[in-house]
């Protein structure tokens, strides 16, 4: 079926900069680096999806080579520092009408450069009606795929890839948008695509599916039946119009049939009895509103009741709703929700998607790749080059809605390391990694929003400060500034524009736009001067915990694990102090701790566990300097001493000044050379290093989210990470740190044995939790038996 959306007016002009509203390098990016292309044409929206490589500066450390020299210097950094560039992968999708298609191919043919692709794949019934056009323009032979393979293969890619891709929308609830998790086992579902007309799909595996059912009476009857009415050609418009009208002017409803007798009968009085019913007898002109609305009415009512019963036939609970009419428009999706808890009597469930007009498009593109195994790696939206989840509503951000009605942007990065299932979660499909969400409470959203505009200044600081020899770091740091400032303004306007909004998803963003100016890492110098200093504490502290006994050491463990967790650049209340006393240690802010929370203490609940020593413990790490060396590795010790084995679990890559994978390996063998207990542990391997997965808090939905304010303890994780739990036994996990333990993790159930550990770094926050600044979160877990 063909999709339907909005069709623009005017001709396409003599170029591309006369009929958009963005500038073109905004819309088709990296297309001198595009491999391969696939598009999706409907009646009216053209969908192109294109694969590019892109090159991305990425900060790497690396040990000095001291051969020759007699020894280190004393003020010498632990490691040096270099930022070089890599390759990437990019998938990129944009929706545009079909009024610009000839503009828009004629600006992806000037710009292609060294293109190595030679066939385009398409579907969608514009293959064939625009097969030449297309064939002409690019250079490119068309090789049509079919229309039902694609939309589930992009169906299927969407929920697994995107995180929070599928919402429920409920009009009187608050929020209205209520984004589901991703499940580990997405099967089976019903796809109901609207397009022109309607098809209906039944998808029980990745590869089998089948076609069920369908209807002519879909988006295309919308825009002609709204045109003939109403005059209206443009399918925004008619949107538009319905969201102003009353169909109650026009529709007949139960109780102007029944009077209030209606109430003995059971029926809501609202009910509509018969669409467009008072149009035949009454004498008046009705408005283009009420008329474009009671039309909206009847057409989602007729596609929620028919995507209800079958569902029903083949005894499935879980409809999305996919296809360019719907596009977040809420009279739309509130009928179509409505209709089905009403024949369903609540046993259906409508869910909407976030991309869902992509689908053709995104099927189509893995159909033409499938010589590269896509669906091999794991992908993530890319924030900082998508758009959000629009709303045609009048009331929201009218200049993002302007641009979505002609272009809308869909980007997402391929993850060099495979992600799969958490083996230690109790629940992986009840799993929820925040522990508030921000688009339902207003009031935090607010605080957090602010909190984020106001440090904006000191990242910008930091990035610039980052590449001192780099001339250009000033200009690209301003451009970061704009963009992430951007985007919390859409947030503050439509918090669910990329899903449920948390304070771990509005970092992710922040470090998308980091790295989409090249600032990798911009505490990198920061981590670096920090490891050196805490590296010369080291032997110091360990000796001052071998000489307590072990009642006292078990405590002096605790507390060095919280006061190291005070060492955290992200949190504001720490920043200040750091920078305006240098000379404030570890010593300091074992001082600063507040000895108890509403939410637990410190008194060494695991020291009074029962039993012989873990088999193996999982440890999540948290910053850098202090933080892993003088808090985590002297209780890293102390786990190897008893016997235990320990995963020491990194980042892959920079968040912050979150300690990294590389720089875990540099402090490790530092440490080593310093310390025999350490030393054999990893000789003999009963001490492993191992990477989350995550190159940033960013990497994908359920990757390894370990930043300053956002790790969570994933449904998905490095591959090799997981494999390395399951073979080891791990019986005992370590989240340690704000984000990891409050933010986010603190209700989450596992299998085993857990410590959530944290200081709590914000005023707010703390006081929001019935402590005070530096209060602490210890929370020791047992699994029901």
């Amino acid at each position: 079926m063909a999709e339907c959306g909005a069709s623009g007016g005017g001709s396409s002009g003599d170029s591309l900069d006369k009929s958009i509203t963005l500038p073109p390098d905004e819309i088709f990016r990296n297309l001198e680096n595009a491999k391969r292309f696939a598009i999706d044409i409907g009646g009216s929206l053209t969908k192109l999806a294109y694969y590019s490589t892109v090159q991305h500066k990425v900060a790497k450390v690396r040990s000095f080579d001291h051969s020759g020299k007699d020894a280190e210097q004393d003020h010498e950094p632990p490691y040096e520092i270099s930022v070089q560039e890599e390759i990437t992968a990019r998938l990129h999708f944009v929706k545009f009408e079909n009024t610009y298609i000839e503009a828009c191919l004629d600006f992806i043919k000037d710009h292609l450069v060294n293109t190595e692709t030679k066939v385009i794949q398409a579907t969608g019934g514009g293959a064939y009606k625009f097969k030449d056009l297309i064939e002409e323009k690019l250079r490119l032979k068309v090789d049509k795929e079919d229309v039902m393979t694609c939309l589930i293969k992009g169906c299927n890619f969407v929920l697994k890839n995107i995180p929070q891709e599928a919402f429920m929308y409920q009009k009187d609830s608050d929020p209205e948008f209520r984004f589901q998790t991703n499940h580990p086992n997405i099967f089976p579902y019903l796809l109901v695509n609207i397009g022109s007309g309607v098809s209906i799909v039944k998808v029980e595996t990745e590869d089998r599916f089948e076609w069920v059912g369908g209807s002519s009476i879909g988006g295309g009857t919308f825009w002609g039946l709204g045109a003939l009415l109403t005059k209206t050609k443009k399918f925004d418009e008619l949107l538009h119009l319905a969201s102003k009208g009353q169909h109650a002017n026009v529709d007949m409803l139960v109780q102007d049939i029944y009077g209030g007798a209606h109430q003995t009968l059971g029926l809501s009085g609202n009910l509509i009895a018969s669409s467009f019913g008072k149009s035949a007898t009454a004498d008046r002109e009705f408005s283009k509103e009420d008329m474009a609305k009671s039309l909206l009415h009847m057409i989602s009512n007729d596609i929620g009741q028919l995507a209800c019963l079958y569902a029903r036939l083949h005894c499935l609970d879980r409809v999305y709703f996919g296809g360019f009419f719907i596009r977040g428009h809420p009279v739309t999706m509130r009928t179509i929700t409505y209709s089905i808890n009403f024949f369903s009597k609540g046993e259906v469930q409508a869910l909407f998607l976030r991309h869902e007009g992509y689908l053709g498009a995104i099927g189509a593109f893995l159909k033409g790749a499938e010589q590269d195994n896509p669906n091999q790696y794991s992908w993530g939206e890319n924030y900082a080059g998508s758009s959000g989840l629009m709303s045609t509503s009048p009331e929201l951000c009218p200049t993002q809605r302007t641009r979505s009605g002609t272009f809308d942007l869909l980007e997402m990065d391929r993850l060099e390391r495979p992600l799969v299932n958490l083996p230690l979660l109790l629940d992986p499909s009840s799993y929820v990694p925040d522990t508030v969400d921000l688009t339902d409470d207003a009031l935090a959203r607010k605080y957090w929003l602010t909190c984020f505009e106001e440090a904006l200044d000191g990242v910008v600081k930091r990035a610039v400060a980052s590449q001192p020899e780099s001339a250009d770091a000033a200009e690209r740091a301003e451009k970061f500034r704009q963009k992430y400032w951007s985007k919390l303004q859409t947030l503050r306007h439509q918090p669910f524009a990329y899903g449920t909004l948390t304070v771990r998803s509005l970092l992710d963003t922040r470090e998308h736009c980091l790295n989409e100016f090249s600032f990798p890492d911009p505490y990198s110098k920061v981590k670096q001067k920090e490891n050196g200093i805490a590296l010369k504490c080291f032997q110091g502290v360990v000796h001052a915990l071998d000489s307590l006994g072990w009642e006292e050491r078990q405590l002096a463990l605790v507390k060095g694990l919280l006061a190291g967790n005070v060492f955290d650049w992200g949190a504001k209340a720490v920043s200040d102090v750091l920078e305006s006393d240098p000379q404030f240690g570890f010593e300091e802010a074992k001082r600063k701790l507040q000895g108890r929370t509403s939410r637990g203490s410190c008194a060494g609940c695991c020291s009074q566990r029962q039993g012989p020593p873990h088999k193996c413990a999982l440890i999540f790490a948290d910053n850098s300097g202090i933080d892993i060396i003088l808090g985590v590795f002297p209780f890293v010790r102390e786990l190897l001493f008893r016997g235990t084995e320990v995963i020491l679990a990194c980042n892959s890559g920079p968040a912050l000044n979150d300690v990294t994978y590389n720089e875990s390996l540099i402090v490790a063998d530092r440490i080593a050379a310093m310390d025999p207990v350490v030393h054999s542990a990893l000789q003999e391997e009963r001490l492993l290093l191992v990477q989350t997965g995550s190159s940033s808090p960013s990497s994908a939905p359920y990757s390894l989210w370990v930043g300053w304010t956002c790790a969570v303890l994933p449904v998905r994780l490095d591959q090799g990470l997981a494999v390395l739990a399951r073979e080891r036994g791990a019986d005992l996990v370590v989240i340690e740190g704000m984000g990891r333990a409050v933010h986010t993790n603190y209700h989450a159930a596992l299998r085993c044995e857990s410590l959530k550990l944290a200081v709590v770094k914000n005023a707010w926050l703390a006081e929001r939790l019935g402590g005070r600044l530096f209060s602490v979160i210890f929370k020791y877990e047992v699994p029901a038996e």
